[in-house]
């Protein structure tokens, strides 16, 4: 079993920063692709950004040059590192795990809202 933990969000301005953290019991992340999604009011969720097991990063055109992923030293965290935050960034930001080509473990979210 996997339990994926998000936390970090919170209520900010426009142009502040955030670092959402995604832990995680169990397996470490390393040998499998790591996802954070995120969710609006009214719309369905959507891809943000990814980490492969070999290190390489893919994002969403609509937060790549702000966000950043990245792995923790523990092995067992990721980060999503969220600058220059806009108000269409406002969601709930849900971590992920794949396996077998498929995210199959998510965690319950956390909430980032950004106002003007």
């Amino acid at each position: 079993q996997v339990q994926l933990i998000e936390s970090g969000g919170g209520l900010v301005q426009a142009g502040d920063s955030l670092r959402l953290t995604c832990a995680a019991s169990g397996r470490p992340f390393t040998r499998y692709t790591m996802g954070w999604f995120r969710q609006a009011p009214g719309k369905e969720r959507e891809f943000v950004a990814a980490l492969s097991w070999s290190d390489n990063t893919y994002y969403a055109d609509s937060v790549k040059g702000r966000f950043t992923i990245s792995r923790g030293n523990a092995k067992n965290t990721v980060y999503l590192q969220m600058n220059s935050l806009k108000t269409e960034d406002t969601a709930v930001y849900y971590c992920a795990q794949e396996e077998g080509g498929k995210y199959r473990y998510w965690g319950q979210g956390t909430q980032v809202t950004v106002s003007s």
